[in-house]
């Protein structure tokens, strides 16, 4: 059964016409009535009864519909994706975004998607199966995070989300489009009986660059269909209808995030995807228009307010999710991101894409990650080969970073991809700089490992990804039920977020209508929400 959430914190019911303070606040909280603001007795009062406002000889001075907060967003996105609220928890890699995570968002009407980036195989198809039996016809997602060196574990997140019936993928990380995704996409096509093209296969875009939304915009290019076709991996009359459609239903717009990301801001790309939306689908003559998200800096309801008033179609949060108690995160790290401020992160190289010099953003508190990742991408530059290393860079890394020979990683390091994915040794054969990369990757995967398995000997290598969300929301929860991370769960910080964001749209409305509302009710503050069975 779906939980559902009241649209506003549980509060006394204000007098006919609230005057204090706290009446105004419970009068704007009141989000499945409108409200109305009006002079009265000589200052400003508020109620959610027009009969009383009518009655009580006030000049109403601005009117706000209802505003639930399912209400924000794109309504064919809740249709589409059957769920009640326009809010995805995106996915945290190595299943940081666990199973029980994912679960108690689809029982709550919320989409999330399951981290498989960075899991095995056999991890993966565990998980996928204890989400199905544990949420039985419930949406949901996985993610497939583009892996150049490794693309084995690419193809198999698709193949296990055919095996399973995994109806939408969050991809992450593209810099192109690659068999595996076009495969996905195609293989849910069908005919529908008006003639159309039935989708299956539903695929949210994570990404914050023009030129990669327009190839997921962009219909499958048949350089990478005919091939499937010829592999048998998808039917003849699939890849004719793939002309019809884009590559994605859903285009997350991701600025200032955890994890991969451009460090854009919001107010700049989102804009701009969404004007890019606009004239592809102009352009194309698409029925369906891609729908545009939006993710990275989403810590407060102010700032998930402004999401939608920029135009997403719906909110894709992170940082603020990783604290909770369903997250795979360990205690510890857990602590320290709710201890986080808005400038505690910094920028590292990263493990699936470090010869590539690509980033990630992790949290910088308690933690010398990311000055260790930085200077082993400096030597991987500047040398050739372990070998090539000065005495004195060999010392630092085998004794301050690896903590083990050289040798001993290179052993454990082959003993991973003869499991995973081979090529990867292949490749190094005789080539000192691509052995090298393998080793400090060694430590750049596992970092995540440690923090997530609370490993107490390497607390200062722990990698954890955190943007600057992290730091606004817990600004933001001083001194409510959710300050401590122990009372963080993840469907009570999504409800508040999107209560609060509908709150503060009505507050900008009453303001844009020149109603100056008191600071100490005009910010919302977030409540434990109770069950209302039925009610949204």
């Amino acid at each position: 059964m779906v939980t559902s959430y009241p649209p506003g914190p549980v509060l006394a019911t204000p007098a006919a016409i609230g005057r204090t303070v706290e009446e105004v606040y419970a009068v704007l909280a009141a989000l499945d009535r409108p409200c109305f603001v009006l002079e009265h007795g000589g200052g400003i009062g508020a109620t959610n009864d027009e009969t009383a406002a009518r009655r009580s000889g006030g000049r109403v001075l601005a009117v706000a519909p209802a505003m639930p907060a399912h209400r924000l967003g794109a309504a064919d996105f809740l249709r589409d994706h059957g769920v009640r609220y326009p809010y995805m928890a995106g996915a945290m890699a190595n299943g940081i975004a666990s199973e029980r995570l994912v679960v108690a968002m689809a029982k709550a009407g919320f989409l999330a998607s399951f981290g498989a980036a960075g899991v095995v195989p056999d991890k993966i198809d565990a998980a996928l199966a204890a989400i199905r039996r544990a949420a039985p016809g419930l949406p949901f997602a996985c993610n497939l995070i583009h892996s150049p060196n490794e693309l084995e574990l690419e193809r198999a997140i698709v193949e296990l989300s055919l095996r399973h019936g995994v109806t939408c993928v969050e991809a992450s990380a593209f810099l192109e489009l690659t068999p595996q995704i076009v495969r996905y996409r195609l293989a849910g096509l069908s005919r529908d009986p008006a003639g159309g093209v039935r989708i299956a296969h539903r695929v949210l875009a994570k990404l914050s660059r023009t030129e990669i939304a327009e190839l997921f915009l962009a219909p499958a290019p048949d350089t990478l269909v005919r091939p499937l076709v010829s592999a048998g991996l998808v039917s003849a009359e699939q890849a004719e209808l793939a002309r019809f459609v884009p590559m994605a239903d859903d285009i997350t717009v991701e600025a200032d995030s955890g994890g991969h990301t451009d460090r854009r801001p919001l107010a700049v790309l989102l804009p701009e995807i969404i004007s890019l939306r606009d004239r592809v689908v102009r352009e194309r003559g698409y029925r369906r228009p891609v729908r545009v998200g939006a993710a990275g800096g989403l810590g407060t309801p102010s700032s998930v307010f402004a999401a939608f008033a920029m135009g997403a179609a719906y909110v894709v949060t992170g940082s603020v999710n990783q604290p909770c108690v369903e997250s795979g995160q360990s205690v510890g790290a857990k602590r320290l991101l709710g201890a986080a401020e808005g400038t505690d992160c910094a920028m590292a190289p990263s493990s699936d894409m470090f010869e590539m010099g690509v980033e990630v953003q992790v949290l910088r508190r308690g933690t010398m990650f990311a000055s260790k990742a930085k200077r082993l991408f400096e030597l991987y530059q500047a040398y050739g080969g372990i070998d090539d290393l000065p005495p004195g860079e060999r010392a630092w890394v085998q004794d301050k970073v690896l903590r083990r020979p050289f040798a001993d990683v290179w052993r454990d390091t082959v003993e991973y991809f003869e499991e995973r994915d081979p090529e990867q040794i292949r490749r190094a054969d005789g080539n000192p700089k691509r052995k090298m990369a393998l080793i400090f990757r060694w430590y750049l995967g596992l970092s995540s490992f440690w923090c997530i398995g609370a490993d107490p000997e390497r607390v200062t290598d722990y990698q954890i990804w955190c943007g600057p969300a992290a730091g606004a929301f817990n600004t933001w929860v001083r001194g409510t039920h959710l300050e401590a991370v122990e009372n963080r769960s993840v469907v009570d910080v999504a409800a508040n977020l999107m209560t609060g964001a509908a709150f503060a749209g009505r507050v900008a409305q009453l303001r844009f209508a020149g109603v100056k509302l008191p600071a100490a009710c005009s910010t919302y503050r977030p409540v434990p929400l109770a069950t209302a069975g039925g009610r949204s």
